[in-house]
């Protein structure tokens, strides 16, 4: 079982920054892909990066690159979600993901969310 915890949800003003954390219960966390996906109400589940259980692979959605990173620090059991040059349609609710497999067809794990809120 794995737990994942989000956090560094907020408001920000369009064209700024956020940094969302998510930490992971257990022992063997490097074993695990993470992703980080959004949704809006009423819309679809969105993906948007995911990293290898080591780090060294990442993807990310077109609408974000460039623009989030993710990144991970396995001693600490957490992923994380750089967030720059935020626009006002990613406000959302941004939810971190866990899975044995880099691409899975539905991912394993899945945190509670934090919010972001981008105002114009």
């Amino acid at each position: 079982q794995v737990q994942l915890v989000e956090s560094g949800g907020g408001l920000v003003q369009a064209g700024g920054s956020l940094r969302l954390s998510c930490a992971a219960s257990g022992r063997t966390f490097s074993s695990y892909a993470m992703g980080w996906f959004r949704q809006a109400p009423g819309k679809e589940r969105e993906f948007v990066a995911a990293i290898s259980g080591g780090g060294f692979n990442t993807r990310y959605a077109d609408s974000v690159k460039g623009r989030f990173t993710i990144s991970r620090d396995n001693a600490k059991n957490t992923v994380y979600l750089q967030m720059n040059s935020l626009k006002t349609e990613d406000t959302t609710l941004y939810y971190c993901a866990a899975d044995l497999l880099f691409r899975p067809t539905t991912w394993n794990y899945w945190g509670q969310g934090t919010q972001v809120t981008v105002s114009s």
